[in-house]
């Protein structure tokens, strides 16, 4: 049977961006709505500090997950070339070598959880009253921790084999379990954060499931037992593009241990707090904009391998076009609306008054990132990691901490809010400067 990811080679670039970016950006809302209401329910029935918690603790356990979207798509750019190629074996090998690296990483990650948690707690920010909450929510979340990641790598193969409605099932899944169960956990049974905790890790086993099933019964990429046998070649080609992903986690699992200190230097546990409600508002506004750069990965990475380069130029151009226009619009409603928005998560009037200044100033330079966020797709998708690395940790690594150590020193907190925008002007220059010049040499028009 023809897989069907080859259309990626042949049919309309704007109608293959669409069809891939509006499953992925639906998924990455549902995944996005599962941790707001998560938020929203956690702060009005448990307390604002359980806010705080949170925002200790999700880091922990996202950045060991995030191994197996790192490998999910480092490894769906080897498969996308590979398919674009024609080499269908290498694409089973490398499927084969991402179920393995996801499920043995990530289970090593968690085991030196359960050994040094408390110290990983603090490290990350667990300080003061913050300490308990996050203690208890913690271990039903770290146990969790490898079917999530399986379920972020399996998306972006299911991604790469241009099956994207499954994958935003996946999510879907996973974020009405979650929803559900918290009512059920935190609200009928009274069992406060542990009931959150308990619901969350339930709801990454459901998506878990319903990824197993799908490679099951429903994917063209069915590997057989030999393909299980280690392939250094392309294991260290998965693990070359997978770092540049596991990179930028691990520089924002280090952003997040410097905001969470700097801000409770500052500001004590109200200002984790109000962070905590910025960075879930940070992951769910921009779902659109992320779905459009998960949308373009393959199309860019299957016409590369096919070295259909006007296609790949042509994708560039739309991918930035609509994630640029989708981002305007999410910076005017954010800048309207901060305070209501804010109101929804929480009834203390100290959080709802400090709020809104720092959420309009974390968005301020949001209508430009779609430059940078497509920018450094474009060379993972291509198979560059190094270029790739650079520009993806260009904006939290090279400029957001150092900006967040250096600026509360003259402004206070307001350093820290500012610093965001900063970076992202920054971030967006340089890549806006790698990516004319790829265009101009690697991509020139025929």
């Amino acid at each position: 049977m023809a897989l069907t990811s080859k259309e990626l080679a042949k049919k309309d670039i704007q109608g293959l961006l669409i069809k891939q970016s509006i499953p992925s950006s639906v998924g990455i809302l549902f995944m996005s709505v599962n941790i707001l209401i998560d938020t929203i329910f956690v702060g009005r029935w448990i307390g604002s500090l359980a806010i705080a918690a949170l925002s200790v603790v999700m880091p922990i356990t996202f950045f060991i997950s995030s191994l197996g979207m790192a490998i999910g798509i480092g490894g769906s750019s080897v498969l996308s070339r590979a398919l674009g190629a024609g080499d269908r074996e290498k694409a089973y090998i490398t499927f084969a070598h991402q179920i393995m690296m996801t499920f043995i990483i990530s289970s090593l990650f968690v085991v030196a959880g359960i050994f040094w948690g408390d110290e990983i707690l603090y490290i990350f920010g667990a300080n003061g009253e913050i300490t308990a909450p996050a203690k208890e929510f913690f271990m039903p979340i770290l146990l969790s921790v490898p079917f999530q990641a399986f379920c972020m790598m399996g998306n972006n193969v299911i991604r790469a084999e241009d099956k994207s409605k499954h994958s935003m099932n996946s999510m879907i899944v996973s974020a009405v379990a979650n929803i559900v169960l918290d009512i059920l956990f935190i609200k009928v049974f009274g069992w406060g954060i542990m009931g959150a905790a308990l619901a969350t890790a339930t709801s990454f086993f459901l998506c878990f499931a319903y990824i197993l099933w799908f490679f099951i019964y429903k994917s063209e990429l069915k590997p057989q037992w030999k393909h299980f046998i280690f392939h250094k070649k392309i294991s260290l080609e998965i693990l070359s593009m997978s770092f540049v992903t596991f990179a930028r986690q691990g520089v924002i699992s280090l952003l997040t241990v410097v905001l969470n200190h700097t801000l409770y230097a500052q500001g004590g546990e109200h200002a984790v707090t109000v962070y905590g409600i910025v960075s879930r508002m940070l992951m769910f506004a921009l779902f659109p904009v992320l779905g459009i750069t998960q949308g373009f990965l393959p199309i860019a990475g299957y016409n590369y391998g096919a070295k259909n380069y006007d296609r790949v130029r042509e994708s560039i151009g739309l991918s930035i076009k609509y994630a640029g226009a989708l981002a305007i619009i999410i910076f005017v409603v954010i800048l309207f609306f901060a305070k209501p928005i804010v109101a929804v998560f929480t009834t203390d009037p100290e959080i709802i008054k400090d709020t809104p200044g720092a959420l309009r100033w974390v968005f301020a330079a949001s209508p430009i990132i779609a430059v940078q966020l497509i920018g450094a797709a474009y060379f993972q998708a291509a198979g560059k990691p190094i270029k790739a690395l650079m520009l993806t940790l260009s904006k939290q690594g090279f400029f957001l901490i150092p900006l967040v150590l250096i600026l509360p020193q003259f402004f206070g907190i307001f350093g820290v809010w500012v610093a965001f925008p900063i970076a992202d002007v920054l971030s967006t220059i340089i890549t806006g400067i790698f990516l004319k010049k790829e265009m101009a040499t690697q991509l020139k028009e025929s």
